[in-house]
């Protein structure tokens, strides 16, 4: 069984199953944590079957969009695409980490300024940090080069493809 996962993420060396078994109990983690959201009044038995339910889904999407990626995004093996699922993940959370510190140091809160500007301004810098931390984890799990592409285009999107050349 483990040689045919293997042959069919194109996984060549063991170090390399590292990153499913990541994949894989980060779509664990978040799947009970989001039936822990929906059902917290409830018994830990029904968290737990609504979580397995969700992990269930969640991995029959996320397949799905491999599928879907895998001729889009250019990477050498098939285990990469979920080495850059982790990265987007850890991106995601870490700008949040990082960017409700900041804009409470500069002094921006929903009491002291209109909810809407807030929001816009806490999406701004959100965005800010993201663009930074996508290349920097990236580089940390070994894909800058799919990553600094990524980025690339993703500036030119915003209009600011003129700071690239």
């Amino acid at each position: 069984m483990l040689k045919v996962f293997k042959k069919n993420w194109e996984i060549q060396q063991n170090w390399q199953l590292l990153f499913p078994i990541l994949g894989l109990l980060g779509l664990a983690y978040s799947s009970y944590k989001l039936a822990l959201l929906i059902t917290k009044t409830y018994h830990i038995t029904v968290t737990i079957i609504l979580a397995v339910i969700l992990f269930v889904a969640l991995l029959k999407f996320i397949l799905f969009l491999f599928k879907k990626l895998e001729n889009k995004w250019v990477v050498d093996n098939r285990w990469e695409i979920i080495r850059i699922f982790i990265v987007f993940a850890i991106t995601g959370s870490s700008s949040l980490f990082i960017g409700r510190p900041i804009i409470r140091a500069i002094g921006i809160t929903k009491e002291n300024l209109n909810p809407i500007l807030y929001w816009v301004l806490f999406i701004i810098i959100g965005l800010i940090f993201y663009q930074i931390l996508l290349v920097t984890f990236g580089w940390l799990f070994g894909q800058f080069k799919f990553f600094w592409q990524f980025e690339k285009k993703m500036l030119r999107r915003f209009g600011l493809g003129q700071f690239l050349d």
